[in-house]
C-alpha cells in the first residue's frame, strides 16, 4: 500500500457520497434533469457563459452529444444558446434565470443535507483537515464555495454583444441582443 492509498480511498468514498447527495437533491427538486445535464448547469453557473465546444470538452463528451443534451435544457428553459458579435460561428451557452435558480435550489438543498449529516453525526474538522479539503477542491479546478456563489449570482445576467439563436427544433431563442 502506498502512502497515498488511504487518502485516495477516503476521497473515493466521499466522491460516491457526494454524487448520491447530488442525485437525491435533483430528485427532491422535482425537475427531470440527469446528473450530466445538471453538471452543464453547474459549469455555466460557476464559469459563466461558454462556447459549446468548451463545455463538451470539460464533460468529456462529443459536441453532438452536448448538442442533444442542451436541446433538452433549452426546451426546459434552463439554458440559452447565442452567438457573439465578434464570433458568429461559435455557439455559446448560458444559463437562463430559471436555470440559475434551479442550480441554486439544488445546491441549497444539498447544503441542508450536508449540515444535517454533520450535525447528526457530531462531525468536525481540524484546520489541517479543512486545508486538505480546500486544496483538493482547488486541485480539481473547482471554485471555493464563496466564490462559486458570487459567480452563481450573476450567471444568468444578459451578455453584452449576444445575439439570440432561435431554434426551430426547440422553439426557443437565446438572449436578446444588448448594446
Amino acid at each position: 500500500m502506498t502512502s497515498t492509498e488511504p487518502l485516495a480511498e477516503a476521497l473515493m468514498a466521499v466522491s460516491r457520497s457526494m454524487v448520491a447527495l447530488a442525485a437525491r437533491s435533483l430528485t427532491a427538486a422535482g425537475v427531470e434533469v440527469t446528473l450530466t445535464q445538471y453538471r452543464v448547469l453547474v459549469l455555466l453557473a460557476g464559469d459563466g457563459p461558454q462556447r459549446g465546444a468548451t463545455v463538451a470538452k470539460e464533460l468529456g463528451v462529443a459536441p453532438s452529444t452536448l448538442t442533444r443534451m442542451c436541446d433538452r435544457l433549452v426546451r426546459r428553459s434552463l439554458v440559452q444558446r447565442f452567438h457573439r458579435h465578434h464570433d458568429r460561428r461559435s455557439i455559446w451557452l448560458g444559463l437562463t434565470p430559471a436555470g440559475r435558480d434551479l442550480v441554486g435550489e439544488v445546491m441549497r438543498a444539498r447544503r441542508r443535507q450536508i449540515d444535517a449529516l454533520i450535525g447528526a453525526e457530531g462531525l468536525a474538522a481540524s484546520p489541517p483537515q479543512l486545508a486538505l479539503l480546500h486544496a483538493f477542491v482547488r486541485a480539481t479546478g473547482e471554485l471555493p464555495d464563496a466564490e462559486w456563489w458570487r459567480r452563481w449570482d450573476v450567471s444568468a445576467d444578459p451578455v453584452d454583444g449576444a445575439v439570440a439563436i432561435y431554434s426551430h427544433r426547440t422553439g426557443h431563442a437565446g438572449w436578446a441582443e444588448r448594446r
